[in-house]
């Protein structure tokens, strides 16, 4: 799922990365690269904790939705992409009908974009989307 980022520097401190869809989720480093880094450690931990707490997990939104926040001004915004998938539980082996067509495209797809990793990530990823309304 792809989440909006915000690097931020004040001047004689680290580079920050807000995550505003995860309140409390924040990485850091000496540079960019390094604080980019580590946003997929924050990401990791931040979400085991709340898997551990029950808590819902965030889903990623546009980052327009934030441009207008103060607490965000002079910040630089990218998009990360980070798997949630391994925190919404185990897998359960189902049986599905598709029309044969639209089997094909998916197994193209997945086949040109190995992000997707496999027809069920695929159908995965394609489900959170609409569920979270994006």
């Amino acid at each position: 799922m792809k989440f909006p980022i915000v690097i931020h520097k004040a001047p004689d401190s680290d580079y920050g990365v807000t995550i505003p869809d995860v309140p409390g989720c924040f990485s850091a480093g000496e540079t960019v690269e390094e604080a980019m880094d580590n946003v997929q450690e924050a990401f990791s931990l931040h979400f085991e904790a709340l898997v551990a707490d029950g808590e819902r997990l965030p889903q990623g939104s546009s980052i327009d939705i934030h441009l207008r926040d103060p607490d965000y001004a002079g910040g630089v915004w990218a998009v990360v992409d980070f798997d949630i998938t391994p925190y919404l539980g185990k897998s359960i082996r189902f049986n599905a009908t598709l029309p044969e067509h639209l089997l094909n495209r998916i197994d193209d797809y997945v086949k040109h974009h190995p992000e997707q990793k496999s027809r069920s990530g695929f159908l995965a990823s394609a489900a959170l989307r609409v569920l979270s309304g994006i």
